[in-house]
């Protein structure tokens, strides 16, 4: 056998990652087939390449057996004990069986497994490196296009990016730089599939981690998110070091580092709210920027009702629902919105005595509504969000009848 095949299996391992023991073994497993094949035997055979003589030699194997049913598969004791006195039953008898020409058959073969072989193992490769990578966030390169899929270039592989999981506000063309979030990794025969998205609430989170460092240290959590891609987004966090403000952290001198995220996200609005165990401070700051005057919680159903002032109810609310809805899936409590007027008409605002939180003295106003105030007047809304004239009865927030003012959760993607 030419030194040639030795020097290519030895750059395979050293260019590719492949063990040159692997390919040996492979090229031994197709010249067994090619030999039977080439030579029309049927026998039980094996192939010995000697990577350091240079040799290959191919060996029949026959079982000792007491009777012979197949010639070619057995041998029997007494002819065993010919070739080598100590055979015994249930022993394995090789003979070498090497054809003249079988020089250039294995020639063939050689370069048909190795090529193959490093094709699986490039694939393999892919494979276990990106599959390693799902749910986390790369850059690609957009390639081509079609009616339903984006195609992004990884690198070593060719992901998918489907039109559900495109932005809608966004165009694509080929050789825009983008960052995506692996979201599956599944085995072809074409090799490794990888799909890829940017609607997905896991691509916020690891901007975040990118571009916050205290999120990246795990001094800050982000505690949940609430996602309409393109639009808008709500995340919670916390901080578990007292002497860290967990929003601040996020939000960045005059706002840099949350508005590299809206611009990597193309101009997506993000609110960015701190969580609380306690759901009535929680669903007040989800509420932002709208103003709460007052939360009622219902523990046994999972929900709320928020009271807000007049003129910031159609704040509250949003666009077509919109901000209420966000705050429902960013807590996972159902908000009903009541303005000031409506709750104090149906005894909701203000509460009595009994109905205030234990351990707050009359009067005193509680820690959730300091917290409500304060980010509510905070600059943590970069957008300039008004109530954009909308009316609260006019607003329908998940389909239901006109002038509906309820939002409940929906299941995080």
């Amino acid at each position: 056998m030419s030194s040639d095949l030795l020097e290519a299996l030895t750059a395979l391992e050293k260019q590719k990652g492949i063990s040159r023991e692997v390919l040996i073994e492979a090229i031994e497993t197709a010249l067994v087939t090619a030999y039977r094949r080439n030579f029309n035997q049927a026998q039980n055979v094996r192939v010995d390449l000697n990577m350091d003589a240079g040799t290959m030699r191919v060996y029949s194997r026959k079982d000792v057996v007491e009777e012979v049913e197949d010639d070619h598969l057995h041998i029997s004791l007494e002819d065993a004990r010919v070739i080598n006195p100590l055979y015994e039953i249930g022993d394995v008898v090789e003979e070498e069986v090497t054809p003249r020409d079988f020089g250039r058959i294995a020639a063939q073969t050689a370069k048909q497994v190795v090529t193959q072989r490093v094709r699986e193992a490039e694939r393999g490769m892919i494979y276990d490196e990106y599959v390693d990578r799902q749910d986390d966030i790369v850059n690609g390169v957009v390639e081509r296009l079609d009616p339903r899929n984006i195609y992004v270039s990884l690198g070593k592989v060719e992901a998918v990016l489907p039109s559900n999981e495109q932005i809608p506000s966004e165009s694509y063309k080929p050789h825009d730089r983008i960052k995506v979030y692996i979201t599956k990794v599944e085995r072809s025969s074409r090799g490794p599939q990888v799909f890829v998205s940017r609607t997905h609430p896991g691509l916020l989170r690891r901007l975040f981690e990118m571009e916050v460092p205290e999120i990246y240290d795990g001094i800050v959590e982000i505690k949940s998110i609430a996602r309409e891609a393109g639009d808008r987004s709500k995340i919670s966090v916390h901080a578990h070091n007292e002497d860290v403000d967990p929003v601040g952290s996020c939000v960045g001198a005059r706002g840099n580092r949350v508005q590299t995220i809206v611009d990597e996200l193309s101009g997506e609005k993000i609110d960015i709210v701190e969580w609380s165990e306690n759901p009535e401070i929680f669903v007040a700051n989800a509420l932002s920027p709208a103003k709460v005057l007052d939360v009622l919680v219902n523990e046994e159903e999972k929900s709320t009702t928020v009271v807000v002032p007049d003129y910031q109810l159609s704040l509250a609310i949003g666009k077509r629902g919109q901000n209420a809805r966000l705050a429902a899936k960013l807590t996972g409590w159902k908000i009903d919105i009541k303005s000031e007027a409506d709750a104090r008409e149906l005894g909701l605002y203000p509460r009595t005595v009994t109905e205030e939180p234990a351990g707050e003295p009359d009067g005193a106003e509680t820690d959730w509504e300091e917290d409500a105030d304060a980010y509510a007047d905070a600059d943590y809304d970069l957008y300039g969000d008004e109530a954009d004239g909308e009316d609260a009865g006019e607003v329908d927030l998940y389909g239901d009848a006109a002038g509906a003012d309820t939002a409940e959760p929906a299941d995080e993607d």
